[in-house]
């Protein structure tokens, strides 16, 4: 069953730009450790703290085998280790989705 990591992020408004540039290296950290990443969106016009990451795998077990590639991948470690010396994510949370298919 495919499922899609859906990543809900409060940032802090006026880091905006630091979040752009953690958003920017799993650009190609994601892929080359498994995950097939859909896209990381950050706020444009209403609410100004929320962004999100859409990243998809082949099964739940995918993501966890991933989840272990992403932290043992060097530049993986450096942006999670960046995001943590700067603050610019308040909070994160993950929920796990499935896609509505038409039936036959």
């Amino acid at each position: 069953m495919a499922v899609t990591c859906c990543i809900r992020y409060v940032i802090d408004p006026f880091q905006r730009d630091a979040f752009a540039e953690y958003a920017r290296n799993w650009l190609r950290i994601i892929p080359a450790c498994g995950g097939d990443l859909l896209g990381y969106f950050l706020p444009h016009e209403g609410t100004n703290n929320v962004a999100l990451a859409l990243i998809g795998f082949a099964s739940l077990a995918e993501y966890e085998a991933y989840r272990g590639r992403l932290k043992a991948h060097p530049e993986g470690a450096a942006n999670f280790a960046m995001a943590q010396r700067l603050r610019f994510i308040l909070s994160e949370e993950r929920s796990f989705l499935e896609p509505v298919e038409a039936r036959p």
